[in-house]
């Protein structure tokens, strides 16, 4: 998805359930970042006190979330190469992925957050002037302050990447040769059970890639590594070729969710922890648990969406314009208020929706007020800019 664009099918016809999708994940993204305030592992700034319960819906969340957005990438990319030569396509993720992320990385939005980190972890003294040379100083991540990757923005980054290297194969899949063996396929995968088959690339990327922790295998964005990410995108892709795989998922809602549901508390009894390699069958079976949950959660959120969403109105024309804007401010905002709110003695839960009651308002504020009608702020923020 040319974050995060609707899907266009010619110029006649609009994915609705899918912009539906994008907005609903985007709410999603939002309240799982405010639980990162609270939840037991480390982040940009934390709560003064923590809480399991936290913990548990961030670890939940992170399953199918993020590679959510990746199969509505994918899908995106199927619609906007129809509707696009490959000049424009690459053009727009530029204007979409590259500009926002620059701005991030450079301005205000990386660097605010990494200032607080640094003060809330106790690693400087100062204010956020005084911070903003020492912010060039080293890469994040790597003992320094320059957050190379955007942070909360490593998203744009590591999507554009992907748009360079999946084109020659995205343009290989549109060919009509191609695509009738992919539509042939989808009878197959329409049978009852079958489009669960769908997994197996994920389920052996998994079990490979978490061999190596610190490397391809590294699960720092998101839960999940950057090799998964890209066979998401790649399989929302064939996804769009045929309606029927989206049938599929349909009439198997009910069943998905369910299975969703059992593999999750299944997950806490076949973890996926590389600790596990010595018995090749537990670690094996962990990381097909793992994939499974994470595919039944997808099918059962797509099944869903395309059988209720499939419909416009005023709210969802307002919100899949500024949905991009909103996923680019809101890690900020949510951070900068944490860091002001974070030993305020009150219970966790009424804190929670503190934070986020006024990290939404001010979110929606700054792009009402001020990127929606100022040109260079539509441009930094991947907007159309009106003539």
């Amino acid at each position: 998805m040319e974050f995060p664009p609707s899907p266009i099918l010619g110029k006649k016809t609009r994915r609705h359930e899918n912009d539906w999708l994008t907005v609903l994940a985007m709410l999603m993204i939002f309240s799982y970042h405010c639980a990162r305030f609270f939840n037991f592992s480390d982040w940009h700034v934390k709560n003064t006190q923590l809480d399991g319960g936290m913990s548990l819906y961030v670890a939940v969340v992170e399953q199918w979330i993020m590679p959510l957005f990746f199969i509505l990438s994918g899908i995106s990319s199927y619609y906007s190469l129809t509707d696009r030569q490959g000049r424009g396509y690459i053009g727009n993720r530029v204007r979409r992925l590259v500009i926002p992320l620059i701005f991030g990385v450079f301005v205000i939005l990386a660097p605010i957050q990494v200032w607080i980190e640094r003060v809330s972890h106790g690693q400087y003294e100062g204010g956020f002037l005084s911070f903003y040379p020492h912010y060039f100083e080293g890469f994040y991540a790597f003992g320094g302050n320059f957050a190379w990757m955007g942070l909360h923005l490593w998203y744009l980054e590591m999507l554009f990447v992907f748009t360079l290297l999946t084109f020659p194969l995205f343009i290989f899949l549109k060919r009509e040769r191609i695509r009738q063996k992919i539509s042939g396929a989808a009878g197959f995968f329409a049978k009852p059970g079958a489009i669960f088959l769908m997994v197996v690339p994920l389920f052996i990327v998994e079990w490979l890639v978490t061999l190596q922790p610190d490397g391809i295998g590294m699960h720092a964005f998101g839960g999940w590594s950057p090799a998964s990410y890209l066979v998401f995108l790649i399989t929302g892709f064939i996804l769009a070729i045929d309606p029927r795989y989206t049938d599929a998922m349909v009439w198997q809602r009910d069943v998905t969710l369910i299975l969703g549901i059992l593999t999750t508390g299944l997950m806490f009894f076949f973890r996926p922890d590389i600790s596990s390699l010595g018995k090749f069958w537990a670690y094996s079976l962990s990381m097909l648990v793992r994939s499974l949950n994470s595919w039944f959660w997808l099918m059962t959120i797509l099944g869903l969406g395309s059988k209720y969403l499939n419909f416009n109105n005023g709210f969802l024309k307002y919100a899949r314009v500024a949905v991009l804007p909103f996923y680019i401010l809101h890690q900020t905002i949510i951070v900068t208020i944490g860091f002001y709110i974070r030993s305020w003695n009150m219970n966790v839960l009424a804190k929670y929706f503190i934070l986020a009651g006024l990290s939404f308002v001010s979110i929606m504020a700054i792009y009402d007020l001020l990127v929606k009608r100022i040109k260079i702020l539509r441009f930094l923020f991947g907007m159309k800019v009106k003539a």
